[in-house]
């Protein structure tokens, strides 16, 4: 058999869960509950289209121009979103991952991003993805063990699973008091709007229908644990689940209309975001890693 596209697959499981994990970009691939699936897989034999899965490191979502200034020095990164003329979802998407720690109901990725032109800095990265009779955990890990202080914003991109067809007669359910608007050729952002009462008040819970959705949140309402939750109801009764910590200030909701036909709205991308778009121009909640800090972010997902 070929080597899949996405690499090695690191099965894991606990009682009725079952996850993947992958070697390219270190994601997930899969999760199920029993057969149903609780994050939209994408095939073995399949790129991770539309960053499925994957985390978005050191920087999510868009980076317009690929231009960003830090302690008063001007970087450039390449355009991976050239039509657009942005830098979109980090360095490592497509670098492989080595898996550590494989005990059959957790595993660990971990790279090192290298100094480079554009982010000449060093982070060692390890995640872990870990299954319980709770579901599913992803605790991400960044160390700066470079000599300068670096820029870092965390980010990752799973999709919710509605269960037997699309997303569009499944219920959602999401609290948020802020949308971070952007303009409609490079989806860089123009401003914030108030959630309640709009078109994208989702806190009662409603059906997504066909409105068309790729923004970040803020103002994220929380329990009293301090998580918040994107909850999606599919038509068989069952809910896909996701939370992210505090240190999750932003949630971006995606429709997937950008995909390839086949693979459009048949799951909800609900990335988990340390800071919002285009934030290492703005400098919005960036994470200053001084030599030898680390910072930890976790989010999770279940089938209730």
């Amino acid at each position: 058999m070929s080597l899949a596209p996405s690499g090695q697959q690191y099965p894991i499981a606990h009682g009725q869960h079952h996850a993947v994990i992958v070697e390219v970009g270190g994601g997930i691939r899969k999760y199920s509950a029993g057969e149903r699936p609780v994050l939209e897989p994408y095939a073995e034999t399949g790129m991770a289209d539309g960053a499925h899965g994957t985390p978005l490191i050191p920087w999510p979502n868009r980076l317009g121009d690929g231009r960003y200034r830090f302690d008063g020095v001007d970087h450039q990164v390449p355009l991976t979103e050239p039509a657009k003329g942005n830098a979109i979802h980090g360095l490592l998407r497509w670098r492989p991952w080595q898996a550590e720690d494989l005990r059959g109901d957790r595993v660990t990725m971990r790279t090192r991003l290298h100094p480079r032109p554009g982010y000449p800095f060093c982070l060692d990265l390890s995640i872990r993805y870990q299954l319980t009779a709770d579901g599913l955990s992803v605790t991400t890990t960044a160390t700066n063990v470079g000599d300068h202080a670096a820029p870092y914003g965390y980010g990752q991109h799973p999709y919710l699973s509605p269960g037997p067809g699309r997303i569009d007669d499944a219920v959602l359910t999401f609290a948020a008091g802020t949308r971070i608007a952007t303009d409609p050729d490079r989806q860089l952002p123009t401003g914030t709007e108030a959630v309640t009462g709009g078109a994208y008040d989702f806190s009662s819970g409603r059906a997504i229908g066909d409105l068309e959705i790729d923004y970040a949140f803020a103002d994220l309402a929380r329990d009293e644990a301090g998580l918040a939750w994107v909850r999606l109801g599919g038509n068989d009764g069952a809910t896909s689940e996701l939370w992210v910590d505090e240190t999750c200030r932003y949630v971006e909701l995606y429709t997937g209309d950008g995909l390839r036909p086949g693979r459009r709205r048949t799951g909800l991308g609900v990335e988990p975001m340390t800071c919002p778009p285009d934030a290492f121009r703005s400098g919005d909640h960036v994470v200053r890693l001084e030599p030898g800090d680390r910072v930890t972010t976790r989010w999770g997902a279940k089938l209730t």
